[in-house]
């Protein structure tokens, strides 16, 4: 529970040195989880509003492998297609709400920022939204297309009939897309926990082979292409952007010791 105590000392740094009582730290976890239950089912229900939409959308990659490959797919239950319908409003609920979501985590999480600090939630909060909908939108355009399109033409060479369901592909499909978009949020991850203290400058270099590891092992996984060209293409940008969280880490243990220094050197001052 070492990591939950430092956690909530993070939070309460900022507060005038008043230590709160735990259960007012889950008084305000819960205000959070309600806020982004709230956002997430009004998104919910829009994207629900234009689920054919969203369908058609769905539907246009299978055109760019084989233009008579979307009516080839079946539903096999009578819900099927309502069922398939609240999937898709439940990921493109998230989609939609998912700058609010990280909004709403970085309230709770970072209250201890400076507001000078504070003034960069925003842009930052925009930032990960834009590479989240970069990893999106690029698995929806290029990665979903060929891997689809390998699939299909391997079951036509072993001479096989497809006749692939729409809960397969779209569970397919959301998890390819969504996963790549979360796995571009990495940069996000690693910085948050640069400001939290939790990671270090020392132990990301230290650590940096592991690091590049699993995100090839993870980008193999999310995007499973056999492409050898298309796996680089789509793992180098992601090692790079870790790279690059390595010294923002670096800078921000930086100035959290300058600060940190400063603050010592005041208290040292005579009255």
């Amino acid at each position: 529970m070492n990591w939950l105590k430092k956690f909530l000392n993070f939070r309460e740094k900022s507060d005038g040195d008043v230590v709160k009582p735990f259960l007012d730290h889950m008084e305000d976890l819960r205000w959070t989880i309600i806020k982004m239950l709230v956002v997430q089912i009004v998104m919910m229900v829009v994207s629900f509003y234009f689920r054919h939409d969203l369908m058609d959308m769905l539907r246009a990659p299978l055109y760019k492998v084989d233009p008579t490959l979307p009516d080839q797919l079946i539903i096999t239950n009578i819900a099927g297609s309502f069922l398939i319908s609240l999937e898709l409003a439940f990921f493109a609920g998230i989609a939609m709400a998912f700058p609010f979501h990280v909004y709403f985590v970085a309230q709770f999480v970072l209250p201890a920022l400076t507001r000078k600090e504070r003034g960069y939630l925003l842009p930052g909060i925009f930032c990960a939204f834009l590479l989240f909908l970069a990893g999106v939108i690029v698995s929806y355009l290029w990665i979903l297309p060929s891997t689809i399109g390998f699939f299909f033409h391997d079951a036509a060479a072993a001479h096989l009939r497809v006749m692939w369901t729409w809960n397969a592909y779209f569970s397919f499909a959301a998890w390819l897309c969504f996963g790549f978009g979360l796995l571009c949020e990495l940069p996000v991850i690693v910085i948050l926990l640069g400001l939290l203290g939790f990671v270090d400058f020392r132990f990301l270099s230290k650590t940096r082979p592991f690091g590049y590891t699993i995100i090839l092992i993870l980008a193999a996984v999310i995007a499973p292409t056999p492409d050898p060209v298309t796996f680089v293409t789509l793992s180098v940008p992601i090692v790079l952007l870790y790279e690059i969280c390595i010294w923002v880490v670096w800078l921000i243990g930086r100035r959290r010791k300058r600060r940190e220094e400063e603050e010592e050197a005041k208290r040292n001052l005579p009255d």
